[in-house]
């Protein structure tokens, strides 16, 4: 997998698992939260910000205390 480095790109990999319906309020306002977190981080940093899922380490849930679904 390339890094993403684009804003959109990075928001739609991020929400891709949630299958969510594209048009809703909440979605809306959740891409502009992130969009203003990921600018924010790029402003800091004076440049653009490629995130590389690739190396993203796996996380393990411990399904006893949050619960069976």
């Amino acid at each position: 997998m390339e890094p993403i480095k684009s804003t959109d790109g990075i928001i739609d990999f991020c929400l891709a698992p949630l299958s969510l319906n594209g048009g809703s309020e909440s979605e809306r306002e959740v891409r502009r939260r992130m969009t203003h977190v990921i600018r924010t981080l790029q402003a800091k940093l004076a440049a653009p910000v490629a995130v590389d899922f690739s190396n993203m380490p796996s996380q393990v849930i411990n399904e006893a205390a949050h619960g069976y679904e």
